[in-house]
């Protein structure tokens, strides 16, 4: 059974910092490819914002390009996602996900998911 976990939702000013962790717990001693989505409010559909392929890969999202950094640590199964200058466009539901094997932000190859974080961004 794997559990995902996020960690380090809340509010923050506009242009400000949050810092993201998702921790993966398993009963195997597999590793995991895994990133992040969000979903804004009133949004069905959740985006890809930050992850690391299988075959190591830093991927992001077009509007978060240099202001965030994913980063992973392999050995625990551990994910975090470093977020500056954040706009109110960023606030929504935060989520980590895993897979054996993913090459690209796409939420359909990604089938373990946590329950999310919220981060609100005030303007």
């Amino acid at each position: 059974q794997v559990q995902l976990v996020e960690f380090g939702g809340g509010s923050v000013q506009s242009g400000g910092s949050r810092r993201l962790s998702c921790a993966l717990a398993s009963e195997s001693y597999n590793t995991y490819c895994m990133a992040w989505f969000s979903q804004a409010p009133g949004k069905e559909e959740r985006e890809g914002v930050a992850g690391i392929s299988t075959d190591g890969r830093v991927m992001y999202a077009d509007s978060v390009k240099g202001r965030f950094t994913v980063s992973q640590v392999k050995a625990n199964n551990t994910l975090y996602l470093q977020m500056n200058s954040l706009k109110p466009e960023d606030t929504g539901t935060y989520f980590c996900a895993a897979e054996f094997a993913c090459y690209e932000l796409r939420t359909l190859d990604y089938g373990l998911w946590g329950q999310g974080t919220q981060v609100t961004v005030s303007s």
